[in-house]
C-alpha cells in the first residue's frame, strides 16, 4: 500500500471516530492487531459491542467503501472479533459487525455508518 493510500486511510479512521463518537458510541480500542489480521474500531453502542470496518475512498470508480466489505473480509472479521474477545475478556451481551463508509469527493468528507452490515 503506498504512504498516499495509508494517509487516506488514517484520515478515513479519524473521520469515522469523530462520527461514532458523535453518534454516541465509545471506542474501546483502535487498529488492534494479531497474526491474523486487523480490527479498526471495537465501540460501545449502549450495551451492544460494534466491530466496525472502516473503508476509505476518493472515488466510486471501483465501487462504494461499503461494497468493498465482501464475503471473505466479513468472515475474517467475525474470526479477529472472537480472538479479540478471548484475549481481552470482554463479554458483551451483543456484538455487532458495522461498517463505516468514508468518501473523500470533494468537500466536508461524508460518513455513512452501516450498523450490522453484515
Amino acid at each position: 500500500m503506498s504512504r498516499r493510500n495509508q494517509a487516506v486511510g488514517a484520515y478515513g479512521e479519524r473521520c469515522a471516530v469523530r462520527h461514532l463518537i458523535g453518534a454516541g458510541l465509545r471506542p474501546v480500542a483502535r487498529n488492534w492487531r494479531c497474526p491474523h489480521g486487523e480490527i479498526d474500531i471495537i465501540a460501545w453502542d449502549g450495551p451492544v459491542l460494534a466491530f466496525c470496518e472502516v473503508k476509505t475512498r476518493r472515488t466510486d470508480d471501483f465501487g462504494t467503501p461499503a461494497e468493498a466489505v465482501v464475503r471473505a473480509k466479513a468472515r475474517r472479521l467475525r474470526g479477529l472479533a472472537a480472538r479479540w474477545l478471548a484475549e481481552t475478556g470482554t463479554t458483551a451481551g451483543e456484538v455487532r459487525f458495522d461498517v463505516v463508509a468514508v468518501r473523500l469527493t470533494g468537500g466536508a468528507p461524508r460518513v455513512e455508518h452501516v450498523k450490522g452490515a453484515f
